[in-house]
């Protein structure tokens, strides 16, 4: 959606999707509007508590299943595994994507990792067809005014134009840019520092292991050690993805930057800061 300031002050019930990569403010923004009358609507969360529940839930019990103590009790149904995932902690979720590389050092083989990623996808994608219901929800039934759609950094990499079409039509779209290098070092440095399990495109992720197989001698992903290869391929992914979210947020949305995200503290300021991106691109 595009405004003009009279008509996003006009706009009763806003709605808005947050995109841009992970750590750069949106649910920072989603957590704080959520105290202020917004519904915040966590894609991640709804991918693990929806869609991937059931698929989570097997690789817990696969794993359960080879501890002698724990196999005939779940056999038996004596005892069952629950997730327990939260719109502040998705370990569940990231333990599903997990990371590629040798399966002894925790990594899962490429062909169940490349099987996940596909899984994750459609779920994603699954996840931001639901928006317009959970935004019917979030007034007829939890009474909310607004609506914030914290989406995962990885909706750039989807490659499928219905979502964005779905997006567009129903929400104001909010890309938060990273523009200082300063800041883009932190980012990067965080995600190294404590790497987490990450999506990547087909083709990119192909790419980038030959790359990297090349560099360091290896002929297969199973002598990768996992943490040491999301290290190296972050930065890389980090990049490959600003062109995505540009083009994403150009002819549809808006664009700020982190560090303006960073000054914001209550709704009020959130509100003055859409006021100001929209006559920026008037």
């Amino acid at each position: 959606m595009k405004f003009s300031i009279e008509q996003f002050r006009a706009w009763e019930n806003k709605k808005v999707t947050l995109l841009g990569m992970s750590g750069v403010g949106k649910t920072y923004l989603s957590t704080l509007l959520c105290g202020h009358n917004w519904f915040h609507y966590s894609g991640d969360y709804r991918i693990g508590t929806r869609y991937l529940d059931e698929p989570i839930l097997d690789i817990i019990k696969q794993q359960a299943m080879q501890v002698a103590f724990l196999h005939d009790l779940l056999r038996r149904d004596w005892i069952y595994i629950r997730n327990n995932i939260k719109v502040d902690d998705l370990g569940p979720v990231l333990s599903f994507v997990g990371k590629l590389g040798d399966p002894e050092q925790g990594g899962v083989a490429l062909e169940d990792f490349v099987h996940r990623q596909a899984q994750y996808r459609e779920a994603e994608i699954a996840a931001m067809h639901d928006v317009p219901e959970f935004i019917r929800k979030s007034q007829e039934i939890y009474g909310y005014q607004h609506f914030v759609n914290d989406v995962g950094g990885s909706l750039c990499e989807l490659d499928d134009p219905s979502v964005i079409d779905l997006l567009v039509t129903h929400t104001l779209i909010l890309y938060i840019q990273v523009t200082d290098k300063e800041e883009e070092q932190k980012l990067i440095e965080r995600a190294q520092s404590d790497p987490k399990p990450l999506y990547y495109r087909p083709d990119f992720l192909k790419q980038q292991l030959d790359i990297y197989l090349e560099e360091n001698a290896m002929s297969y992903a199973a002598e990768m050690e996992p943490d040491e290869f999301t290290r190296w391929i972050f930065p890389r992914l980090f990049h490959s993805r600003i062109p995505r979210y540009e083009a994403i947020a150009e002819p549809h949305g808006y664009t700020v930057t982190s560090r303006e995200v960073s000054e914001v503290r209550d709704e009020a300021d959130f509100l003055q800061l859409l006021e100001t991106v929209i006559s920026r691109t008037a």
